[in-house]
């Protein structure tokens, strides 16, 4: 008799120690090109380790996440952001019997797409994408794209659909709809989970950030922030957790009325307090100045192809596109003799 290898092994007990709602490795759609399984890691395993040894992965560390090239050592990159919803999701994950491989695929894969400079960056290559005839952009649809078609010199990453589902999923509401796929409604339970996730991290870690920056003051905040959340970072993070978890049964996940109002109005202090105020306006247009010209740059290189341009001006690192703007718009000096 053929012995079990450590992947099936791994098979057989997530069979047994997960939750009905969760998705089994043995369950998965599969690959888009078919592939000879691992005899040490399930599907998902591998679809995370691919992710995490990914160029697209690497670069995150010098992406903007909300305040743009922070000089201080301890604000959020879009790595570190990345990082976080990983943590928060494999620990909602396991707390309900979900499978947490495929979690933090998924989660570890969610902003590979995402722009330069933040969610500034995206609002002007959206905006040149539809100027240019390709209705848009998003960095959801554009973290699968990444994975689909551009990692590995073009090859993809190959990965299972469940991850891929997951990666243009997290973000409700903000895909175009010609995509596709159903984004209302996400393939998986752990699709939900780093969603919520994703929100959990943002919400509380931009609010971390921009008390630290001192673009907020504690007394500025929503009274029942302090009071119903956490006065702490630390605290804040861990009652959201602790309240999914707790209202959550019957694979759909929901927060408790009274925190949920809480979040909504936490959002929507940040988008007020903290979103439009995190540069100033002429920040927005320094930033929109430097990616338009960048754009119309790599449009003549690759003979007017808009999605090249998109393509390659998403995967820049906010250092990176001020460095190439440099040296392809701003005068060098004549050197001395």
């Amino acid at each position: 008799m053929q012995q079990e290898t450590p992947r099936e092994k791994w098979e057989n007990i997530e069979k047994i120690i997960l939750s009905q709602h969760a998705c089994l490795s043995t369950q998965s759609r599969g690959r888009q090109t078919p592939e000879e399984e691992s005899a040490l890691r399930t599907c998902f395993q591998r679809d995370r380790d691919r992710i995490l040894h990914s160029k697209s992965f690497r670069r995150l560390k010098h992406k903007t996440q909300v305040l743009l090239l922070p000089e201080g050592d301890h604000y959020r990159t879009r790595l570190t952001h990345t990082l976080e919803v990983s943590q928060i999701a494999r620990t909602i994950s396991r707390a309900l019997a979900l499978n947490e491989d495929l979690t933090e695929a998924i989660a570890l894969g969610h902003d590979l797409g995402h722009t330069p400079f933040g969610h500034m960056g995206e609002m002007v290559l959206n905006k040149l994408a539809q100027e240019h005839g390709i209705g848009g952009f998003h960095h959801a649809a554009q973290s699968l794209r990444v994975v689909d078609h551009l990692e590995k010199d073009g090859k993809g990453l190959n990965l299972t659909w469940e991850v891929r589902m997951g990666i243009i999923q997290h973000s409700k509401g903000q895909v175009d709809v010609r995509s596709g796929y159903d984004l209302e409604q996400p393939s998986s339970v752990e699709a939900w989970v780093v969603r919520i996730s994703d929100s959990i991290a943002y919400l509380n870690h931009d609010l971390d950030d921009a008390l630290r920056a001192k673009m907020l003051t504690k007394e500025e905040l929503p009274g029942d922030i302090l009071t119903k959340i956490g006065a702490k970072h630390s605290e804040r993070v861990n009652t959201l957790v602790m309240d999914i978890i707790a209202h959550s049964s019957d694979g759909k996940l929901s927060f408790s009325p009274d925190i949920l109002k809480n979040i909504e109005t936490l959002r929507s202090f940040l988008y007020s307090n903290v979103y439009a105020r995190a540069n100033a306006q002429i920040e927005d247009s320094r930033v929109e100045h430097v990616l338009s010209s960048l754009f119309g740059y790599e449009m003549k290189r690759n003979n007017g192809n808009p999605q090249a341009a998109v393509d390659f001006i998403s995967g820049m690192t906010d250092k990176f596109a001020l460095q190439l703007f440099q040296e392809l718009f701003v005068p060098s000096p004549w050197p001395y003799l």
